[in-house]
Protein backbone atom coordinates (compact mmCIF):
# COMPACT_ATOMS: atom_id res chain seq x y z
CA UNK A 1 0.00 0.00 0.00
CA UNK A 2 2.79 2.41 0.92
CA UNK A 3 4.68 1.60 -2.28
CA UNK A 4 1.51 2.04 -4.31
CA UNK A 5 0.82 5.45 -2.73
CA UNK A 6 4.36 6.49 -3.56
CA UNK A 7 3.74 5.60 -7.17
CA UNK A 8 0.50 7.62 -7.22
CA UNK A 9 2.25 10.55 -5.58
CA UNK A 10 4.94 10.53 -8.27
CA UNK A 11 2.31 10.36 -10.99
CA UNK A 12 0.45 13.37 -9.49
CA UNK A 13 3.78 15.21 -9.35
CA UNK A 14 4.27 14.60 -13.07
CA UNK A 15 0.76 15.85 -13.81
CA UNK A 16 0.99 19.11 -11.86
CA UNK A 17 4.41 19.93 -13.25
CA UNK A 18 3.06 19.27 -16.72
CA UNK A 19 0.31 21.79 -15.92
CA UNK A 20 2.86 24.32 -14.75
CA UNK A 21 4.88 23.73 -17.92
CA UNK A 22 1.73 24.45 -19.93
CA UNK A 23 1.19 27.79 -18.15
CA UNK A 24 4.85 28.76 -18.58
CA UNK A 25 4.70 27.83 -22.26
CA UNK A 26 1.56 29.96 -22.69
CA UNK A 27 3.18 32.91 -20.93
CA UNK A 28 6.36 32.75 -23.00
CA UNK A 29 4.45 32.24 -26.25
CA UNK A 30 2.39 35.38 -25.48
CA UNK A 31 5.30 37.54 -24.32
CA UNK A 32 4.72 39.73 -27.37
CA UNK A 33 0.91 39.70 -27.23
CA UNK A 34 -0.60 43.10 -26.37
CA UNK A 35 -2.72 42.99 -23.24
CA UNK A 36 -1.85 39.41 -22.33
CA UNK A 37 -2.14 38.52 -18.63
CA UNK A 38 0.13 35.80 -17.28
CA UNK A 39 -1.20 32.53 -15.89
CA UNK A 40 0.26 30.95 -12.77
CA UNK A 41 -0.09 27.33 -11.60
CA UNK A 42 -0.15 26.90 -7.81
CA UNK A 43 0.46 23.55 -6.07
CA UNK A 44 -1.59 22.24 -3.13
CA UNK A 45 -0.77 19.21 -0.98
CA UNK A 46 -3.17 16.29 -0.68
CA UNK A 47 -3.18 14.51 2.71
CA UNK A 48 -4.62 11.01 3.04
CA UNK A 49 -6.04 9.89 6.41
CA UNK A 50 -3.28 8.04 8.28
CA UNK A 51 -3.66 5.08 10.65
CA UNK A 52 -2.13 1.84 11.83
CA UNK A 53 1.37 3.27 12.10
CA UNK A 54 1.80 3.50 8.33
CA UNK A 55 2.01 6.48 6.05
CA UNK A 56 0.28 6.86 2.70
CA UNK A 57 1.48 9.54 0.32
CA UNK A 58 -1.38 11.77 -0.73
CA UNK A 59 0.36 13.59 -3.54
CA UNK A 60 -0.24 17.07 -4.98
CA UNK A 61 -2.80 18.89 -7.08
CA UNK A 62 -2.64 22.16 -8.99
CA UNK A 63 -4.87 25.14 -9.65
CA UNK A 64 -4.33 27.90 -12.21
CA UNK A 65 -5.10 31.60 -11.97
CA UNK A 66 -4.80 34.43 -14.46
CA UNK A 67 -3.60 37.70 -12.90
CA UNK A 68 -5.75 40.18 -14.81
CA UNK A 69 -4.93 42.94 -12.32
CA UNK A 70 -1.23 42.85 -13.26
CA UNK A 71 -0.56 45.57 -15.81
CA UNK A 72 1.89 45.60 -18.65
CA UNK A 73 3.90 48.60 -19.77
CA UNK A 74 2.10 51.16 -21.93
CA UNK A 75 3.79 51.96 -25.23
CA UNK A 76 2.93 54.79 -27.61
CA UNK A 77 1.58 54.27 -31.13
CA UNK A 78 0.57 56.53 -34.03
CA UNK A 79 -3.12 55.53 -34.06
CA UNK A 80 -5.43 57.78 -31.98
CA UNK A 81 -7.88 54.93 -31.42
CA UNK A 82 -5.27 52.59 -29.97
CA UNK A 83 -6.51 52.51 -26.39
CA UNK A 84 -5.22 51.45 -22.99
CA UNK A 85 -6.07 52.32 -19.41
CA UNK A 86 -3.49 53.88 -17.13
CA UNK A 87 -4.56 51.93 -14.06
CA UNK A 88 -7.46 49.79 -12.94
CA UNK A 89 -10.42 49.10 -15.22
CA UNK A 90 -11.38 47.53 -18.54
CA UNK A 91 -12.88 48.61 -21.87
CA UNK A 92 -16.33 47.31 -22.90
CA UNK A 93 -16.37 45.49 -26.25
CA UNK A 94 -18.63 43.12 -28.13
CA UNK A 95 -18.30 40.73 -31.04
CA UNK A 96 -18.82 41.72 -34.64
CA UNK A 97 -21.98 39.61 -34.68
CA UNK A 98 -23.28 41.34 -31.58
CA UNK A 99 -22.65 44.76 -33.11
CA UNK A 100 -24.75 44.03 -36.21
CA UNK A 101 -27.20 41.38 -35.05
CA UNK A 102 -29.41 43.67 -32.94
CA UNK A 103 -30.91 42.83 -29.59
CA UNK A 104 -28.76 42.08 -26.58
CA UNK A 105 -25.05 42.27 -27.36
CA UNK A 106 -22.62 39.81 -25.74
CA UNK A 107 -20.51 42.11 -23.57
CA UNK A 108 -16.83 41.36 -23.15
CA UNK A 109 -14.06 43.30 -21.45
CA UNK A 110 -10.48 44.02 -22.41
CA UNK A 111 -7.65 46.16 -21.07
CA UNK A 112 -6.31 47.39 -24.42
CA UNK A 113 -7.06 47.28 -28.10
CA UNK A 114 -6.13 48.67 -31.50
CA UNK A 115 -9.47 49.91 -32.84
CA UNK A 116 -9.87 51.08 -36.42
CA UNK A 117 -12.96 51.92 -38.51
CA UNK A 118 -14.34 49.14 -40.69
CA UNK A 119 -16.29 49.65 -43.92
CA UNK A 120 -19.24 50.98 -41.91
CA UNK A 121 -17.11 53.19 -39.67
CA UNK A 122 -17.47 50.94 -36.60
CA UNK A 123 -14.33 50.84 -34.46
CA UNK A 124 -13.11 47.26 -34.16
CA UNK A 125 -9.92 45.29 -33.73
CA UNK A 126 -8.39 42.96 -36.30
CA UNK A 127 -9.86 40.02 -34.38
CA UNK A 128 -13.38 41.49 -34.48
CA UNK A 129 -13.90 43.06 -31.06
CA UNK A 130 -16.09 46.16 -31.38
CA UNK A 131 -15.61 49.13 -29.05
CA UNK A 132 -18.70 50.23 -27.10
CA UNK A 133 -19.62 53.66 -25.75
CA UNK A 134 -22.45 55.99 -24.83
CA UNK A 135 -23.65 58.18 -27.75
CA UNK A 136 -23.64 61.95 -27.31
CA UNK A 137 -26.46 64.26 -28.28
CA UNK A 138 -26.08 66.46 -31.40
CA UNK A 139 -24.88 69.34 -29.22
CA UNK A 140 -21.99 67.22 -27.91
CA UNK A 141 -23.35 66.54 -24.43
CA UNK A 142 -23.54 62.97 -23.16
CA UNK A 143 -26.87 62.14 -21.48
CA UNK A 144 -27.01 60.37 -18.13
CA UNK A 145 -26.99 56.60 -18.48
CA UNK A 146 -27.38 53.94 -15.76
CA UNK A 147 -24.00 52.85 -14.44
CA UNK A 148 -24.91 49.34 -13.27
CA UNK A 149 -25.97 47.98 -16.66
CA UNK A 150 -24.57 47.74 -20.18
CA UNK A 151 -27.94 48.56 -21.79
CA UNK A 152 -27.03 52.14 -22.80
CA UNK A 153 -23.88 51.15 -24.70
CA UNK A 154 -23.71 50.93 -28.47
CA UNK A 155 -20.92 50.34 -31.03
CA UNK A 156 -18.74 53.40 -31.57
CA UNK A 157 -19.12 54.39 -35.22
CA UNK A 158 -17.01 57.03 -36.97
CA UNK A 159 -18.64 58.25 -40.18
CA UNK A 160 -15.73 59.60 -42.21
CA UNK A 161 -18.14 60.90 -44.87
CA UNK A 162 -20.02 62.95 -42.30
CA UNK A 163 -20.61 66.67 -42.84
CA UNK A 164 -21.55 68.93 -39.97
CA UNK A 165 -22.40 72.56 -39.46
CA UNK A 166 -22.23 74.26 -36.11
CA UNK A 167 -24.58 77.26 -35.91
CA UNK A 168 -23.63 80.29 -33.87
CA UNK A 169 -25.69 80.43 -30.69
CA UNK A 170 -23.62 82.73 -28.50
CA UNK A 171 -21.06 85.48 -28.79
CA UNK A 172 -19.25 87.91 -26.49
CA UNK A 173 -18.94 91.55 -27.57
CA UNK A 174 -16.15 93.61 -26.04
CA UNK A 175 -16.54 97.20 -27.23
CA UNK A 176 -15.52 100.59 -25.88
CA UNK A 177 -17.71 103.52 -26.90
CA UNK A 178 -16.23 107.07 -26.70
CA UNK A 179 -17.68 108.94 -23.73
CA UNK A 180 -17.10 112.30 -25.44
CA UNK A 181 -19.55 111.35 -28.20
CA UNK A 182 -22.44 111.79 -25.74
CA UNK A 183 -21.41 115.33 -24.74
CA UNK A 184 -23.50 118.31 -25.67
CA UNK A 185 -22.31 119.70 -28.98
CA UNK A 186 -20.95 116.36 -30.28
CA UNK A 187 -21.56 115.53 -33.95
CA UNK A 188 -23.76 112.52 -33.11
CA UNK A 189 -21.92 110.28 -35.55
CA UNK A 190 -22.60 106.59 -34.99
CA UNK A 191 -20.13 103.69 -34.84
CA UNK A 192 -20.67 100.60 -37.00
CA UNK A 193 -19.25 97.13 -36.54
CA UNK A 194 -19.86 93.90 -38.46
CA UNK A 195 -19.84 90.49 -36.80
CA UNK A 196 -19.87 87.25 -38.77
CA UNK A 197 -22.01 84.34 -37.61
CA UNK A 198 -23.09 81.00 -39.06
CA UNK A 199 -26.74 80.12 -39.43
CA UNK A 200 -28.34 76.71 -38.94
CA UNK A 201 -27.46 75.74 -42.53
CA UNK A 202 -23.79 76.49 -42.07
CA UNK A 203 -23.99 79.64 -44.21
CA UNK A 204 -21.91 82.66 -43.29
CA UNK A 205 -24.10 85.63 -42.30
CA UNK A 206 -23.36 88.91 -40.57
CA UNK A 207 -24.79 91.20 -37.94
CA UNK A 208 -24.38 94.95 -38.41
CA UNK A 209 -24.39 96.75 -35.07
CA UNK A 210 -24.81 100.54 -35.29
CA UNK A 211 -24.08 102.41 -32.06
CA UNK A 212 -25.67 105.89 -32.13
CA UNK A 213 -24.97 108.31 -29.26
CA UNK A 214 -27.66 110.43 -27.66
CA UNK A 215 -26.44 114.05 -27.81
CA UNK A 216 -28.04 116.20 -25.08
CA UNK A 217 -28.67 119.92 -25.12
CA UNK A 218 -26.34 120.26 -22.15
CA UNK A 219 -23.96 118.06 -20.18
CA UNK A 220 -23.39 114.38 -21.06
CA UNK A 221 -26.12 111.79 -21.67
CA UNK A 222 -24.02 108.59 -21.27
CA UNK A 223 -26.56 106.90 -23.54
CA UNK A 224 -26.27 104.95 -26.78
CA UNK A 225 -28.79 103.23 -29.03
CA UNK A 226 -27.62 100.04 -30.74
CA UNK A 227 -29.55 98.80 -33.77
CA UNK A 228 -28.79 95.27 -34.96
CA UNK A 229 -29.34 94.34 -38.61
CA UNK A 230 -29.23 90.74 -39.86
CA UNK A 231 -28.00 89.90 -43.36
CA UNK A 232 -29.98 86.65 -43.17
CA UNK A 233 -33.16 88.71 -42.69
CA UNK A 234 -32.59 90.92 -45.72
CA UNK A 235 -30.67 93.44 -43.60
CA UNK A 236 -33.74 94.19 -41.51
CA UNK A 237 -33.34 95.56 -37.97
CA UNK A 238 -33.99 92.52 -35.77
CA UNK A 239 -33.34 94.22 -32.41
CA UNK A 240 -32.74 97.62 -30.88
CA UNK A 241 -31.54 98.53 -27.39
CA UNK A 242 -30.65 101.63 -25.44
CA UNK A 243 -27.48 101.32 -23.35
CA UNK A 244 -26.94 103.61 -20.37
CA UNK A 245 -23.52 103.94 -18.73
CA UNK A 246 -22.45 104.95 -15.24
CA UNK A 247 -20.27 108.03 -14.79
CA UNK A 248 -19.83 108.05 -11.02
CA UNK A 249 -17.31 106.50 -8.66
CA UNK A 250 -15.47 103.25 -9.28
CA UNK A 251 -18.10 102.03 -11.77
CA UNK A 252 -17.56 104.92 -14.15
CA UNK A 253 -17.71 103.77 -17.77
CA UNK A 254 -19.50 100.51 -17.03
CA UNK A 255 -22.94 99.51 -18.14
CA UNK A 256 -25.66 100.88 -15.87
CA UNK A 257 -28.77 99.59 -17.63
CA UNK A 258 -30.31 98.30 -20.84
CA UNK A 259 -33.69 99.24 -22.29
CA UNK A 260 -35.26 96.96 -24.91
CA UNK A 261 -36.66 99.03 -27.78
CA UNK A 262 -37.44 96.02 -29.98
CA UNK A 263 -36.33 92.43 -30.37
CA UNK A 264 -35.31 89.95 -27.72
CA UNK A 265 -35.10 90.47 -23.99
CA UNK A 266 -32.05 91.48 -21.97
CA UNK A 267 -31.02 89.15 -19.14
CA UNK A 268 -29.33 91.33 -16.56
CA UNK A 269 -28.03 88.38 -14.55
CA UNK A 270 -26.37 86.65 -17.48
CA UNK A 271 -25.67 89.95 -19.24
CA UNK A 272 -27.03 88.67 -22.58
CA UNK A 273 -29.25 90.00 -25.36
CA UNK A 274 -31.54 87.37 -26.90
CA UNK A 275 -31.37 88.33 -30.58
CA UNK A 276 -33.54 86.38 -33.03
CA UNK A 277 -31.87 86.01 -36.42
CA UNK A 278 -32.98 84.12 -39.53
CA UNK A 279 -31.31 80.89 -38.44
CA UNK A 280 -32.39 80.90 -34.79
CA UNK A 281 -31.44 82.79 -31.64
CA UNK A 282 -28.05 84.18 -30.69
CA UNK A 283 -27.31 85.14 -27.10
CA UNK A 284 -25.03 88.17 -27.32
CA UNK A 285 -23.23 88.79 -24.05
CA UNK A 286 -22.51 92.45 -23.32
CA UNK A 287 -22.19 92.06 -19.57
CA UNK A 288 -24.21 92.85 -16.48
CA UNK A 289 -24.72 96.32 -15.02
CA UNK A 290 -21.74 97.35 -12.94
CA UNK A 291 -18.20 96.08 -13.08
CA UNK A 292 -19.14 92.95 -15.03
CA UNK A 293 -19.88 94.73 -18.31
CA UNK A 294 -18.05 93.90 -21.52
CA UNK A 295 -19.33 97.02 -23.30
CA UNK A 296 -17.84 100.18 -21.78
CA UNK A 297 -17.92 103.94 -22.35
CA UNK A 298 -14.51 105.51 -21.72
CA UNK A 299 -12.26 108.20 -23.16
CA UNK A 300 -12.76 109.46 -26.70
CA UNK A 301 -11.94 106.41 -28.84
CA UNK A 302 -14.08 103.66 -30.32
CA UNK A 303 -12.34 100.32 -29.88
CA UNK A 304 -13.33 96.69 -30.19
CA UNK A 305 -11.74 93.44 -29.16
CA UNK A 306 -12.05 90.21 -31.19
CA UNK A 307 -15.54 88.73 -30.92
CA UNK A 308 -15.60 85.43 -29.06
CA UNK A 309 -18.29 83.17 -30.52
CA UNK A 310 -19.13 79.60 -31.30
CA UNK A 311 -20.24 78.17 -34.63
CA UNK A 312 -18.49 77.18 -37.82
CA UNK A 313 -19.25 76.60 -41.51
CA UNK A 314 -19.93 73.13 -42.87
CA UNK A 315 -16.94 70.86 -42.43
CA UNK A 316 -15.65 67.37 -43.20
CA UNK A 317 -14.63 64.96 -40.48
CA UNK A 318 -10.84 65.01 -40.37
CA UNK A 319 -10.01 62.68 -37.49
CA UNK A 320 -11.08 61.49 -34.06
CA UNK A 321 -9.20 61.59 -30.78
CA UNK A 322 -10.03 60.18 -27.35
CA UNK A 323 -9.13 62.13 -24.24
CA UNK A 324 -8.24 60.93 -20.74
CA UNK A 325 -11.92 61.04 -19.67
CA UNK A 326 -12.92 58.65 -22.45
CA UNK A 327 -14.61 61.34 -24.59
CA UNK A 328 -14.44 60.64 -28.32
CA UNK A 329 -13.86 63.97 -30.08
CA UNK A 330 -14.68 64.37 -33.77
CA UNK A 331 -12.37 67.00 -35.24
CA UNK A 332 -13.45 68.66 -38.50
CA UNK A 333 -11.34 70.42 -41.09
CA UNK A 334 -12.94 73.73 -40.13
CA UNK A 335 -11.40 73.45 -36.66
CA UNK A 336 -14.68 72.47 -35.01
CA UNK A 337 -14.52 69.80 -32.32
CA UNK A 338 -17.54 67.90 -31.07
CA UNK A 339 -17.94 65.03 -28.59
CA UNK A 340 -19.72 62.11 -30.26
CA UNK A 341 -19.27 59.29 -27.71
CA UNK A 342 -18.08 58.62 -24.20
CA UNK A 343 -16.30 55.34 -23.50
CA UNK A 344 -16.80 54.23 -19.89
CA UNK A 345 -14.34 52.18 -17.86
CA UNK A 346 -15.71 48.97 -16.36
CA UNK A 347 -14.66 47.86 -12.89
CA UNK A 348 -15.64 44.76 -10.94
CA UNK A 349 -15.15 43.76 -7.33
CA UNK A 350 -12.77 40.89 -8.14
CA UNK A 351 -11.05 41.54 -11.43
CA UNK A 352 -9.12 38.26 -11.24
CA UNK A 353 -12.44 36.43 -11.02
CA UNK A 354 -13.32 37.27 -14.63
CA UNK A 355 -13.49 34.41 -17.11
CA UNK A 356 -10.79 34.62 -19.77
CA UNK A 357 -11.61 34.24 -23.45
CA UNK A 358 -9.80 34.51 -26.75
CA UNK A 359 -8.01 37.68 -27.90
CA UNK A 360 -7.37 39.02 -24.38
CA UNK A 361 -11.08 39.40 -23.62
CA UNK A 362 -12.90 38.57 -20.39
CA UNK A 363 -16.51 37.99 -19.36
CA UNK A 364 -18.35 38.39 -16.10
CA UNK A 365 -18.61 35.43 -13.72
CA UNK A 366 -20.00 34.63 -10.29
CA UNK A 367 -16.52 35.15 -8.83
CA UNK A 368 -15.94 38.56 -10.45
CA UNK A 369 -18.75 40.21 -8.50
CA UNK A 370 -20.87 43.20 -9.48
CA UNK A 371 -19.70 45.66 -12.13
CA UNK A 372 -19.93 49.45 -12.39
CA UNK A 373 -19.36 51.82 -15.29
CA UNK A 374 -17.09 54.70 -14.29
CA UNK A 375 -15.98 57.82 -16.09
CA UNK A 376 -12.32 57.23 -16.93
CA UNK A 377 -10.11 58.58 -14.17
CA UNK A 378 -12.91 58.65 -11.58
CA UNK A 379 -13.24 56.39 -8.57
CA UNK A 380 -10.75 53.51 -8.56
CA UNK A 381 -10.25 53.53 -12.32
CA UNK A 382 -7.35 54.90 -14.33
CA UNK A 383 -7.44 57.46 -17.09
CA UNK A 384 -7.95 56.41 -20.69
CA UNK A 385 -4.86 56.70 -22.85
CA UNK A 386 -5.11 57.15 -26.61
CA UNK A 387 -2.20 56.55 -28.98
CA UNK A 388 -1.16 53.71 -26.63
CA UNK A 389 -1.32 49.96 -26.13
CA UNK A 390 -0.54 47.79 -23.15
CA UNK A 391 2.25 45.25 -23.56
CA UNK A 392 2.17 41.69 -22.27
CA UNK A 393 2.52 41.29 -18.51
CA UNK A 394 4.92 38.35 -19.04
CA UNK A 395 8.43 38.58 -17.56
CA UNK A 396 10.36 36.27 -19.87
CA UNK A 397 13.39 35.99 -17.55
CA UNK A 398 11.20 34.92 -14.63
CA UNK A 399 9.32 32.43 -16.81
CA UNK A 400 12.57 30.85 -18.05
CA UNK A 401 13.73 30.49 -14.45
CA UNK A 402 10.48 28.72 -13.54
CA UNK A 403 10.89 26.58 -16.64
CA UNK A 404 14.19 25.24 -15.28
CA UNK A 405 12.64 24.61 -11.86
CA UNK A 406 9.68 22.81 -13.41
CA UNK A 407 11.95 20.62 -15.52
CA UNK A 408 13.95 19.59 -12.44
CA UNK A 409 10.79 18.89 -10.46
CA UNK A 410 9.38 16.79 -13.30
CA UNK A 411 12.61 14.79 -13.52
CA UNK A 412 12.56 14.19 -9.74
CA UNK A 413 8.99 12.86 -9.85
CA UNK A 414 9.93 10.63 -12.75
CA UNK A 415 12.76 9.32 -10.56
CA UNK A 416 10.22 8.41 -7.87
CA UNK A 417 8.28 6.31 -10.38
CA UNK A 418 11.51 4.65 -11.54
CA UNK A 419 12.49 3.85 -7.94
CA UNK A 420 9.03 2.42 -7.13
CA UNK A 421 9.28 0.28 -10.27
CA UNK A 422 12.63 -1.08 -9.12
CA UNK A 423 11.26 -1.81 -5.64
CA UNK A 424 8.29 -3.64 -7.10
CA UNK A 425 10.70 -5.60 -9.27
CA UNK A 426 12.62 -6.62 -6.15
CA UNK A 427 9.38 -7.72 -4.53
CA UNK A 428 8.59 -9.81 -7.58
CA UNK A 429 12.04 -11.41 -7.40
CA UNK A 430 11.31 -12.74 -3.91
CA UNK A 431 8.93 -15.25 -5.50
CA UNK A 432 11.73 -16.51 -7.69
Amino acid sequence: MTISSSLNSGVSGLMVNANRLATISDNIANSGTYGYKRVVADFHSMVVQQGGGGYSAGGVRSTTQRFIDQRGTLISTNNPTDLAIGGRGLLPVTTGFGATGGGNMPIMLTTTGSFRPDTEGVLRTQTGEVLLGWPADPDGTVPSFPRDTFDGLEPVAINTNQFVSNPTTRMDLSVNLPATATDAGADGQGQVMLVEYFDNMGTSQSLELTYTPTVPAAGRSNEWTVDIRDSGSADAVVASYTLTFDDTGADSGTLAGVTVNSGGAYDGTAGTLAVAVAGGQIDIRIGSPGSGSLVTQLSDNFARAPVVKNGSPIGNLDRVEIDEAGMVHAIYDTGTTRVIYQIPVVDVANINGLTAGDNQTYTMSAESGAMYLWDAGDGPTGEMVGYAREESATDVAAELTQLIQTQRAYSSNAKIIQTVDEMLQETTNIKR
